[in-house]
């Protein structure tokens, strides 16, 4: 394994709607780690993920942010995703009109670059074997993005995109929010196949239950914009057992 950090976050301060949000998180993700963001609502880990990726209502004001050590704010956000970061979201649009392979063969050749796009054949095979990993009915080829899907047929569809893409970073943003189990399993066997050194993962949730399916190698908790606690897998255990609130009052009595 590569001892170059893929993500290094150094004291990043975001602002959105002239509102602090993030003061000063500093964190860093290894190739082949598997981090988890964990937090009450309110706390700033979407903030987080819309920032690495550029949403424009996430002013940087101070810190830096480094991907495979380039700096990301010389990076726009088709950018940022050509470069090899993914975010799967927590509540994926529907786009009617625009055919699910159309959208995945167009995103899979604009990664790839003029002179190396895949070909109908390849693309196809190699759709179809990521959706059966995910469990998912070829018939979806056919539909429109996420047009009538359920919430669990949504979150399997960013999965696929994220199996399909072959991120070397993906920032998985709740995407256990409205899963049943079963669904979340799915999710979950679908990250756990796609874990090695080619790829760094950073889960934001607000519940330990998919830190059972995958397995983090460390866990940060994040109150107020701020990380006041990392640990190993063992700390989304003791979070799920005692919650927030020792966090949540330590931040506010300035501990």
């Amino acid at each position: 394994m590569s001892k170059t950090k893929l993500l290094e976050i150094d004291a990043l301060q975001v602002e959105r709607e002239s509102k602090e949000i993030l003061r000063g998180i500093s964190l860093s993700i290894g190739h082949g780690e598997v981090h988890a963001i964990m937090g009450p609502n309110g706390s700033g880990k979407s903030t987080l993920a819309n920032t690495l990726m550029g949403h424009p209502s996430c002013e940087v004001i101070g810190g830096t942010v480094n991907f495979s050590g380039q700096d990301l704010s010389d990076l726009e956000v088709n950018q940022r995703a050509n470069s090899g970061m993914f975010m799967a979201f927590q509540y994926p649009m529907e786009i009617p009109g625009v055919p699910l392979t159309t959208f995945l063969r167009e995103a899979m050749n604009t990664r790839r670059g003029e002179g190396n796009e895949i070909g109908v054949r390849e693309f196809r095979k190699t759709m179809l074997e990521k959706m059966e990993l995910l469990n998912m009915d070829p018939a979806f080829a056919s539909r429109y993005l996420n047009q009538g899907f359920s919430g669990g047929e949504k979150k399997r569809c960013e999965i696929l995109q994220m199996a399909m893409l072959e991120p070397s970073l993906a920032i998985l943003d709740e995407t256990d929010s409205g899963l049943d189990i079963d669904a979340l399993k799915i999710v979950a066997e679908g990250v756990n196949a796609q874990r090695g050194d080619h790829m760094g993962v950073l889960i934001i949730t607000h519940y330990q239950r998919l830190l059972t399916y995958i397995q983090p190698d460390r866990v940060h908790v994040m109150v107020s914009g701020q990380i006041v606690e990392s640990g190993g897998p063992e700390l989304a255990l003791k979070l799920e057992d005692q919650g927030y609130d020792s966090y949540v009052n330590r931040v506010a009595e300035g501990v």
